[in-house]
């Protein structure tokens, strides 16, 4: 399958006329006002109702809260400022009220499971009123919700000091207002991860890669999406945020040697390891079942004395059971707590007070900013947890600077750049995922559908050399996309891709063949006679890397063998970084006599391999590595009778082999020798 490349995949809003016609407007009505889920109106359409166009008309999405985005009339012929109000399916969740700028809008509609039936009346003081009980301008859409529970969730964790009271930093007017309790805390992580959700919704769809997104463990509880459901303890079904207390106190948790952002802290990867064992602690996961946890850690606070905030780490990674992602509390109340705050709070400028509050990399002198810096740099870490690296932009860089924009049409004054805010937001102003962010979600397993086709097993990335320069690459799940890097690139700026992404062609391939020529060609003039690195993702969340590409396809990975037949040498796995590490090799003595019977194979590892012995009938051998780990190695035996045979190995490695298993002519397979979750596939 060709290949298609992406290095830059801008949104085109879809035109007034794309998205008209499947909506139901009206100006003026008699009707009764609880008229959602009611038939469409034949009333004729008011040129100022409201057009959805991030959305089209009966679509389905798997997420509780959706982001939309939408125009008023002609935006070329009139710029209207006003007010949108979203009345939800039969009334089942409170009308949100979102601002209409300059004929602009962009609002978070609340959905329940099944269809929604949405209206959206506007309102502007410059124009006339009908008088009627329900607005002149107004029009319908009905979505489809279908809640995803057969992919792993991310679960949202509040970490605490043992001894902790449970609070965090904000000024004294916030505290009066809101307070800034545990269950204060609850609700703006939650809004704020909804906000999370929402955006990437909307960001895979952008991409082509359809309505998904990642989903989170709900429970039934008092409702906190908007302020009515706080006051009346209406019950939903929402994200639970399990509360984690760790084995160390406040006092400990804010020892500067910790704090990630003091110079002079010698342990500043230590929070990540606390939050790390207190998080195993809380799920005890067992053997293959993955977690996904962002954590909070809520004993964050700004110390005044050091100008430093302790208790704080940005960090995100992990191996095993748990990939995880960490984040301080220091912006914490800036954050929205409900649907009615998301606007407020992207547009509060009031400035920060050093006295009680951090400003986070002096980029946070303001609320928004605040917001912003809090809401967006936590999701960074989390795009870690799910296995983004850093890119040339987008998330995965810093734009969450400007993460306000995906939800508010309008900026205030900014204290970063000090100059006055982007007066029109539009969806090409926003931030992003990275392309390559969203091609590592569209087969992750937190973005699994239901409809998609069920993944191989074996995540495993194969690659050798073959006549002529070129190189095959094979994997039994597929292969997703592979990133180029020319020496000295600390982030990926060219790319290939497999597939159109929504599996209706067959999915991506399960072998190609590369050529140093064709790779280059993607990579600009001053960068051609540069090396390369290749990294090649597999749809089973395997990957493999290539360190000098040109090498591997070059004569110098032909080997002579000593019956004059040629053989191919594999890319190098490991990188020789264990302590007497040395490199070496060895060719199977029965591959080349026909006399030598292989008939087992003794591999000695403890959580790393050390060395294989190849053992033949005439009690002769040959080692590879040495004979370290658990005495006596563990021996597979082959069925020589059979004629069983060794066809290959798949191994994990990282800064050296993690982990080795033996592959058969007849479809066997050894255990994983060593560590069988570390390193990668």
């Amino acid at each position: 399958m060709a290949p298609t490349r992406h290095p830059h995949r801008p949104f085109n809003p879809i035109s007034l006329a794309q998205t008209s016609s499947s909506q139901n407007s009206i100006a003026g009505m008699s009707m009764a006002q609880s008229v959602n889920g009611g038939p469409a109106s034949k009333i004729p359409t008011s040129a100022f109702a409201p057009r959805i166009l991030s959305i089209t008309e009966n679509s389905w999405v798997n997420q509780k809260i959706l982001l939309i985005y939408g125009q008023i009339a002609d935006t070329s012929q009139q710029a209207l400022d006003g007010i949108l109000t979203i009345c939800h399916h039969q009334d089942n969740f409170p009308p949100t009220i979102w601002p209409v700028s300059d004929s602009h809008f962009k609002a978070l509609v609340h959905l329940s499971p099944g269809p929604n039936r949405l209206r959206f009346d506007f309102t502007s003081p410059k124009l006339i009123s009908n008088n009627s009980s329900i607005p002149a301008h107004s029009s319908w859409m009905n979505i489809n919700c279908l809640p995803v529970t057969s992919s792993p969730p991310v679960q949202l964790v509040i970490l605490l000091g043992k001894d902790s009271p449970g609070t965090f930093d904000a000024v004294p007017e916030r505290v009066n207002r809101e307070g800034n309790d545990l269950d204060t805390a609850k609700r703006k992580f939650r809004m704020a991860a909804y906000l999370w959700q929402a955006f990437t919704g909307e960001q895979m769809y952008r991409n082509g890669f359809g309505r998904r997104c990642f989903r989170f463990e709900e429970e039934w509880q008092s409702g906190t999406l908007t302020f009515r459901d706080h006051e009346s303890r209406q019950m939903r079904s929402e994200a639970k945020i399990h509360v984690v207390r760790s084995e160390k106190t406040v006092k400990e948790l804010r020892d500067l040697d910790l704090a990630q952002q003091y110079d002079k802290a010698t342990r500043k990867g230590d929070l990540f390891s606390i939050a790390m064992e207190a998080v195993k602690g809380h799920f005890k996961p067992m053997l293959g079942q993955k977690q996904y946890v962002s954590v909070l850690l809520l004993d964050a606070h700004w110390d005044t004395q050091s100008r430093t905030i302790t208790g704080h780490a940005a960090l995100g990674g992990g191996s095993g059971e748990i990939q995880l992602g960490i984040f301080g509390s220091q912006a914490l109340q800036s954050y929205p707590s409900c649907l009615e705050d998301v606007v407020p709070a992207f547009t509060d400028c009031t400035r920060t007070d050093t006295s009680f509050v951090a400003n986070d990399c002096n980029e946070s002198g303001s609320n928004w900013e605040a917001a912003n810096i809090g809401i967006g740099a936590h999701l960074h870490e989390t795009g870690h947890m799910l296995g983004c690296p850093h890119q040339e932009s987008g998330i995965m860089l810093r734009d969450y600077v400007r993460f306000n924009r995906t939800f508010s049409c309008r900026e205030p004054y900014s204290t970063r750049t000090k100059s006055p805010g982007m007066r029109l937001c539009l969806p090409k102003d926003e931030c992003t995922w990275h392309r390559l962010d969203t091609l590592r979600f569209r087969y992750h397993p937190c973005f699994r559908l239901p409809s998609d086709n069920l993944v191989n097993g074996d995540d495993s990335v194969r690659v050798w050399p073959v006549d002529n320069g070129k190189v095959i690459i094979t994997a039994p799940s597929g292969i997703a996309f592979v990133e180029i890097f020319a020496d000295g690139d600390g982030t990926c700026r060219s790319w290939l891709e497999y597939g159109n992404g929504d599996g209706s062609s067959g999915g991506p391939p399960r072998q190609i063949m590369l050529t140093e020529s064709d790779l280059k060609s993607r990579l600009g003039d001053d960068k051609k006679n540069q090396k390369l690195k290749v990294c090649i993702h597999s749809v089973g969340q395997g990957n493999h890397t290539v360190e000098d590409f040109g090498q591997l396809g070059s004569k110098s990975s032909i080997v002579k063998l000593p019956n004059g037949q040629t053989g191919y040498k594999g890319s190098q796995l490991g990188t020789s970084q264990q302590a007497g590490s040395s490199p070496e090799q060895i060719i199977l003595e029965s591959a080349i006599k026909q006399t030598k019977l292989l008939t087992s194979i003794k591999v000695y590892h403890g959580f790393a391999l050390d060395g294989i012995e190849f053992c033949y009938e005439d009690l002769t051998s040959q080692l590879f590595g040495k004979r370290g780990g658990q005495p006596g190695g563990s021996e597979f035996l082959l069925d020589t009778r059979r004629g069983e045979v060794i066809v290959g190995f798949n191994l994990r490695s990282g800064l050296w082999i993690d982990g080795i298993q033996i592959l058969t002519s007849l479809g066997r397979r050894s255990v994983m020798y060593g560590n069988p979750t570390g390193g990668s596939g």
